[in-house]
Protein backbone atom coordinates (compact mmCIF):
# COMPACT_ATOMS: atom_id res chain seq x y z
CA UNK A 1 0.00 0.00 0.00
CA UNK A 2 1.30 3.56 -1.03
CA UNK A 3 1.03 6.37 0.57
CA UNK A 4 -1.02 9.27 -1.09
CA UNK A 5 -1.39 12.91 -0.49
CA UNK A 6 -5.25 14.68 -0.21
CA UNK A 7 -4.81 15.31 -3.60
CA UNK A 8 -4.46 11.58 -4.50
CA UNK A 9 -0.82 11.96 -5.69
CA UNK A 10 2.07 9.77 -3.89
CA UNK A 11 3.60 11.21 -0.90
CA UNK A 12 7.19 11.54 -0.50
CA UNK A 13 8.48 8.39 0.92
CA UNK A 14 6.42 5.69 -0.28
CA UNK A 15 5.14 3.30 1.47
CA UNK A 16 2.89 3.62 4.91
CA UNK A 17 5.35 3.22 8.02
CA UNK A 18 4.80 2.37 11.16
CA UNK A 19 5.32 5.47 13.51
CA UNK A 20 7.80 5.83 15.95
CA UNK A 21 7.92 6.48 19.60
CA UNK A 22 5.90 9.37 20.93
CA UNK A 23 8.46 12.23 21.30
CA UNK A 24 8.97 13.37 24.92
CA UNK A 25 6.08 12.30 25.99
CA UNK A 26 6.44 14.11 29.64
CA UNK A 27 4.61 17.57 29.12
CA UNK A 28 1.34 15.82 27.81
CA UNK A 29 1.03 13.45 30.36
CA UNK A 30 1.98 16.80 32.96
CA UNK A 31 -1.15 18.55 31.12
CA UNK A 32 -3.94 15.88 31.74
CA UNK A 33 -2.43 15.29 35.64
CA UNK A 34 -2.58 18.21 36.12
CA UNK A 35 -5.88 19.11 34.79
CA UNK A 36 -7.50 16.12 36.76
CA UNK A 37 -5.76 16.62 40.24
CA UNK A 38 -6.25 20.57 39.40
CA UNK A 39 -10.18 19.37 38.83
CA UNK A 40 -10.45 16.96 42.06
CA UNK A 41 -8.62 19.71 44.20
CA UNK A 42 -10.60 22.80 43.07
CA UNK A 43 -13.91 20.62 44.14
CA UNK A 44 -12.32 19.63 47.37
CA UNK A 45 -11.63 23.33 48.10
CA UNK A 46 -15.18 23.46 47.51
CA UNK A 47 -16.39 21.25 50.11
CA UNK A 48 -13.82 22.86 52.12
CA UNK A 49 -14.82 26.11 52.44
CA UNK A 50 -18.88 25.34 52.72
CA UNK A 51 -17.47 22.95 55.34
CA UNK A 52 -14.63 24.46 57.43
CA UNK A 53 -14.74 28.31 55.91
CA UNK A 54 -11.57 30.35 54.63
CA UNK A 55 -9.22 28.31 56.36
CA UNK A 56 -10.48 24.75 55.31
CA UNK A 57 -10.64 26.26 51.78
CA UNK A 58 -6.90 27.71 51.94
CA UNK A 59 -5.54 24.50 53.84
CA UNK A 60 -7.24 21.96 50.89
CA UNK A 61 -5.49 24.11 48.27
CA UNK A 62 -1.98 23.72 50.03
CA UNK A 63 -2.11 19.98 50.39
CA UNK A 64 -3.05 19.44 47.19
CA UNK A 65 -0.84 22.37 45.73
CA UNK A 66 2.08 20.69 47.57
CA UNK A 67 1.59 17.11 45.87
CA UNK A 68 0.49 18.74 41.94
CA UNK A 69 4.43 20.48 42.72
CA UNK A 70 6.31 17.62 43.74
CA UNK A 71 5.30 15.41 40.77
CA UNK A 72 5.23 18.23 38.33
CA UNK A 73 8.66 18.56 38.89
CA UNK A 74 9.15 15.25 38.18
CA UNK A 75 7.75 15.31 35.05
CA UNK A 76 9.22 18.35 34.12
CA UNK A 77 12.62 17.33 34.81
CA UNK A 78 11.98 14.07 32.53
CA UNK A 79 11.37 16.96 29.79
CA UNK A 80 13.90 18.72 30.30
CA UNK A 81 16.30 15.95 30.44
CA UNK A 82 15.25 13.37 28.52
CA UNK A 83 15.63 15.96 25.08
CA UNK A 84 18.83 15.96 25.66
CA UNK A 85 19.60 12.70 27.21
CA UNK A 86 16.70 10.18 26.60
CA UNK A 87 18.99 7.23 29.05
CA UNK A 88 19.83 9.62 31.84
CA UNK A 89 16.14 10.32 32.82
CA UNK A 90 15.92 7.58 35.10
CA UNK A 91 19.24 9.25 37.19
CA UNK A 92 17.88 12.55 36.85
CA UNK A 93 14.36 11.35 38.24
CA UNK A 94 16.57 9.54 40.71
CA UNK A 95 18.41 12.34 42.08
CA UNK A 96 15.20 15.26 41.62
CA UNK A 97 13.72 12.82 43.68
CA UNK A 98 15.93 12.51 47.07
CA UNK A 99 16.30 16.19 46.33
CA UNK A 100 12.49 16.85 46.59
CA UNK A 101 11.94 14.20 49.44
CA UNK A 102 14.74 16.32 51.63
CA UNK A 103 13.91 19.57 50.36
CA UNK A 104 9.82 19.28 50.67
CA UNK A 105 10.68 17.70 54.36
CA UNK A 106 13.12 20.67 55.00
CA UNK A 107 10.66 22.75 54.32
CA UNK A 108 7.95 21.49 55.95
CA UNK A 109 9.47 20.84 59.37
CA UNK A 110 10.92 24.49 58.94
CA UNK A 111 7.49 25.79 58.38
CA UNK A 112 5.95 24.01 60.97
CA UNK A 113 1.97 23.74 61.34
CA UNK A 114 0.69 27.06 60.77
CA UNK A 115 -2.27 27.63 63.70
CA UNK A 116 -4.98 28.27 61.14
CA UNK A 117 -4.37 24.83 58.80
CA UNK A 118 -7.50 22.43 59.09
CA UNK A 119 -5.04 19.21 58.96
CA UNK A 120 -8.66 17.24 58.05
CA UNK A 121 -8.85 18.56 54.48
CA UNK A 122 -5.57 19.45 54.05
CA UNK A 123 -5.00 15.79 54.36
CA UNK A 124 -7.79 14.77 52.04
CA UNK A 125 -6.81 16.63 49.23
CA UNK A 126 -3.41 15.95 49.63
CA UNK A 127 -4.41 12.15 49.29
CA UNK A 128 -7.10 12.53 47.16
CA UNK A 129 -4.73 14.58 44.66
CA UNK A 130 -1.73 11.55 45.08
CA UNK A 131 -4.10 9.39 44.12
CA UNK A 132 -5.98 11.60 41.35
CA UNK A 133 -2.82 12.79 39.82
CA UNK A 134 -1.39 9.04 39.89
CA UNK A 135 -4.42 7.35 38.02
CA UNK A 136 -4.26 10.39 35.03
CA UNK A 137 -0.59 9.92 35.21
CA UNK A 138 -0.65 6.19 34.75
CA UNK A 139 -3.67 6.78 31.92
CA UNK A 140 -1.98 9.07 29.88
CA UNK A 141 1.68 7.50 29.76
CA UNK A 142 -0.67 4.43 28.68
CA UNK A 143 -1.62 6.49 25.64
CA UNK A 144 2.56 6.96 24.82
CA UNK A 145 3.88 5.17 22.36
CA UNK A 146 7.54 3.45 23.14
CA UNK A 147 9.77 1.71 20.69
CA UNK A 148 10.80 -1.17 22.23
CA UNK A 149 13.70 -2.23 19.39
CA UNK A 150 15.74 -0.42 17.37
CA UNK A 151 14.59 -0.49 13.35
CA UNK A 152 17.16 -1.65 11.12
CA UNK A 153 18.43 0.66 8.69
CA UNK A 154 17.39 -0.07 5.18
CA UNK A 155 19.88 -1.90 2.79
CA UNK A 156 20.71 -0.31 -0.40
CA UNK A 157 17.58 0.00 -2.47
CA UNK A 158 15.53 -1.01 -0.40
CA UNK A 159 12.67 0.59 1.73
CA UNK A 160 11.97 0.81 5.10
CA UNK A 161 9.02 -1.17 5.10
CA UNK A 162 10.91 -4.36 3.31
CA UNK A 163 9.71 -3.23 -0.03
CA UNK A 164 11.78 -3.20 -3.14
CA UNK A 165 12.27 0.32 -3.65
CA UNK A 166 11.03 0.30 -7.63
CA UNK A 167 7.65 1.35 -6.11
CA UNK A 168 6.35 -2.40 -6.21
Amino acid sequence: MRATRHDGTPAAGGAIGASGPTRSPWLKILRASLAASGTAAALITVAAAISAGAAGAVSALLGAVLVMLFFAISLLVGHFVGRSNPSGAIGAFIATYIIKVVGFGAALFVIGTPDWLERTWFFIAAVAAVVVWQAAEVFAFSRTRHQLYADPEPEDGQQRNGGSGDGS
